[in-house]
């Protein structure tokens, strides 16, 4: 991204020097406007997300250029980002269609956007509501974007999804509100609330926000909130941690119990953040087993601050962290 300021981003292109053992540095575009979402689609093309806008090109190509698919000169409309989530995430379902993260403009639907104690959240909806999943018809061999409809709704901050390949089920975590403790006075902080989210995503469902937390639970700003009809978390992740990306480990270098596990970035500053952790497979439940700890800080160093994972054929882990500015490479080598 460069910085929160448009038209400071870069995207790079890292190629392996077996003979050196290092990585040969490319910059492929600049100026962009904080690049962010990044996927690899059915055609192998790159599609890059920023904020309204989704594009492509061929790596392979020796002057690559970025074709606009949604906003830009596409043809379609923009994407409705704006306010404090203004950052696409992308991912290609089973079927080659495009799932598009739109994440909220405000905390919990705060008075900036007009929303007061129990009135309803006016981001939520008409046709650009913020705080969704759409899903786009994409035009195959041609890579065109078609009509889009909500996946689902109620989720604060789609920054890591990830698909399971087994079942082609699409899991979410979110990046729940802050500052619940200004509206309950009984906390003196919101270290411990609400929890982050894992959510198994269901067509058609709402997830709750900014009207519920945790467990279905009532926000104390809407305290008269039909929670019950809510689709509840499949998994409570720590308060805060910021799951920024996540991968199903598919690979067999690691052991065994790592199979199907779900690998987690959390990025947030707090605590709970400054890690990576694998939610291991709970068999046809999926990642609701035992959390691993892979990687965090230690005394002394940087904690860092993980964004983007990815799997490589041999089944290495690759992290961005974008505290440090590193790609780290996470292997398996015995039992330490």
């Amino acid at each position: 991204m460069g910085s929160w300021e448009p038209g400071h981003g870069r995207l790079w292109l890292l190629r392996p020097d077996p003979a050196t053992r290092t990585y040969a540095k490319t910059l492929l575009f600049d100026r962009l406007d904080r690049p962010n979402g990044i996927a690899l689609g059915p055609d192998g093309k790159v599609y890059v997300g920023m904020p309204g806008r989704v594009a492509r090109f061929a790596p392979g190509d020796t002057k690559p250029v970025l074709a606009d698919v949604i906003g830009g000169g596409s043809g379609n409309a923009a994407l409705p980002g704006r306010g404090r989530h203004l950052l696409p995430s992308l991912l290609f379902d089973a079927r080659g269609n495009l799932i598009v993260g739109i994440g909220s403009a405000s905390d919990h639907c705060e008075d900036a956007d007009g929303a007061i104690a129990g009135t309803a959240c006016a981001e939520r909806s008409g046709p650009d509501a913020l705080g969704v999943l759409r899903t786009y018809e994409m035009q195959w061999p041609a890579g065109k974007a078609g009509r889009w409809e909500v996946l689902a709704k109620g989720l604060r901050n789609s920054m890591a999804m990830a698909i399971d390949p087994r079942s082609a089920i699409l899991w979410q975590a979110d990046n729940a509100r802050d500052a619940i403790q200004l509206a309950m006075p009984s906390l003196k902080n919101d270290d411990a609330l609400p929890h982050d989210e894992l959510n198994r995503i269901v067509a058609g469902a709402d997830y709750g926000w900014p009207y519920c937390y945790d467990n279905n639970l009532p926000s104390p700003e809407y305290p008269a909130a039909g929670c019950r009809t809510a689709r509840a978390p499949s998994r409570l992740l720590p308060a805060h941690a910021a799951p920024l990306g996540m991968l199903f480990y598919t690979g067999t270098q690691f052991p065994a119990s790592f199979r199907h596990g779900l690998i987690v970035t959390y990025h947030g500053y707090r605590k709970h953040g400054h890690r990576v952790v694998a939610l291991l497979d709970q068999g046809n439940d999926g990642p609701l087993g035992r959390s691993v700890t892979l990687v965090t800080g230690e005394r002394g160093r940087p904690m860092g601050a993980p964004v983007g994972v990815a799997l490589d054929t041999e089944g290495r882990i690759y992290i961005s962290d974008d505290h440090a500015g590193t790609v780290a490479r996470l292997y398996y080598q015995g039992a330490k």
